[in-house]
């Protein structure tokens, strides 16, 4: 697949509003980002994009949001495994009593639980804070609470539907919309030794027959992005039995108030927010 990059530096509140904007439009880009351009003064958004980027709607959209024109630039993304070049180097991570790393790391210590993650192509290796974030929020989840049904939606990797499997006996349900995501998470689950334990399936939303068949849950974990947490709320609290915990992540922490919002509407009630770095973990309990 050929990949284009389409960027303009602005002011970082310009950036985030054009971020928003591009990521509520179906089949703009990718992904748009928002970061720190490398003079220190300036911030830079960007879009990745699988087709020659639309300038015109690009510039009409920066019009109506921020009322001025903007000059885009243009440019090809090399032919890379990025997932695995971002990898390269990183170290292993903590979280939660368990030890990420990849397949050239060192064994961990006796006192935490491995998980083995390497670079693929799915999200989710444990160097994210959103990732980490939910290793931990899971952590003090099962320190107290003895669940019989467990859903990670957006497995991604499946990082953490393999940490729920290490730690408990249950069969764990990991979803994915992403049939690729699905596949890396079969190959984890099976390097880290809990394939029996692991039902993942491909679902692109809850009509799927898999989670009747598997739900509802004592605990959902979601670690997805804002705008997909906010529109799955009805039918993700739906899949909660009663007093059920909640953990969603993949938001930034200037958009928990309107996750926290779109839950509480749900009848559910915030029990932890926890933020790392830029990031926000929530979690939640079900009426």
């Amino acid at each position: 697949m050929s990949l284009n990059q389409i960027s303009v530096p602005l002011t970082k509140e310009e950036a985030y509003k054009l971020v928003d904007a591009v990521s509520e439009m179906e089949d703009m880009a990718l992904s748009a980002v928002a970061y720190e351009g490398p003079d220190g003064e300036h911030w830079v958004f960007e879009a990745t994009c699988d087709v020659k980027p639309d300038i015109e709607k690009f510039n009409a959209l920066a019009k109506q949001v921020l009322g001025d024109d903007v000059e885009f630039e243009v440019a090809p993304v090399p032919d890379k495994d990025w997932v695995a070049h971002s990898l390269e180097g990183l170290k292993p991570v903590e979280a939660g009593g368990f030890f990420v790393h990849g397949s050239h790391d060192d064994a961990p210590s006796e006192n935490v639980i491995p998980i083995r993650i390497d670079a693929g192509q799915a999200f989710g290796t444990g160097h994210h804070e959103t990732t980490s974030g939910c290793l931990a929020a899971l952590d003090l989840y099962l320190k107290d609470n003895t669940p019989e049904a467990i859903l990670d939606l957006g497995t991604g990797t499946g990082i953490l539907a393999i940490a729920a499997a290490k730690r408990t006996e249950l069969n764990i349900l990991a979803t994915d919309i992403d049939p690729k995501a699905v596949e890396v998470t079969i190959e984890n689950a099976e390097i880290n030794g809990v394939l029996d334990q692991i039902i993942a399936e491909t679902a692109d939303g809850f009509a799927h027959p898999i989670f009747a068949e598997h739900g509802p849950f004592d605990l959902i974990m979601a670690n997805i992005l804002a705008g997909p947490l906010i529109e799955l709320a009805p039918q993700l609290v739906a899949q909660a039995k009663p007093g059920a915990t909640i953990i969603l992540a993949g938001l930034l922490t200037r958009q928990a108030e309107d996750v926290i919002a779109a839950y509480t509407a749900q009848k559910t009630t915030l029990l932890a927010h926890s933020e790392k770095g830029d990031w926000s973990i929530l979690t939640l309990k079900a009426e």
